[in-house]
């Protein structure tokens, strides 16, 4: 598997999102896809409690460790490579985390407009 192109939402390189914890689909501390990665895991954000309580709600638990797996739980202020179509139904019920563009893989266009991802940007970026 090798990772696509990486360029940001904005047309430039893409930055990281985090090393600790380390993140991405690769777990090289940046939002790169591949084909292999069916869940676009290309949408850089920062871990709110709302958002949390949120995602372990429909399903989707990551705060709890999990360290047979090399997870040990995010908490509010963790950036995270999210699922690009995670991070458009945390948008559409009002509850998304901030993103930060310049570490956000261009790929996630395809499921998430840039309106809706600088929307959800701080109005610094």
């Amino acid at each position: 598997m090798k990772p696509v192109t990486s360029r940001n939402v904005l047309g430039g390189r893409l930055s990281p999102c985090s090393r600790d914890p380390m993140t991405g689909f690769f777990r090289d501390g940046h939002c790169n896809t591949c084909k292999e990665d069916q869940g676009s895991h290309t949408v850089c954000v920062v871990m709110t409690a709302e958002f949390l309580a949120w995602s372990k709600y429909v399903g989707n638990d990551l705060s709890t460790a999990k360290p047979e797996f090399g997870f040990y739980g995010l908490k509010p202020g963790d950036k995270w490579c999210l699922c690009a179509v995670r991070f458009l139904q945390a948008w559409d019920e009002g509850c998304a985390p901030s993103v930060d563009l310049s570490a956000t893989h261009e790929r996630a266009l395809d499921v998430v407009s840039l309106a809706a991802l600088r929307q959800s940007a701080p109005s610094d970026e």
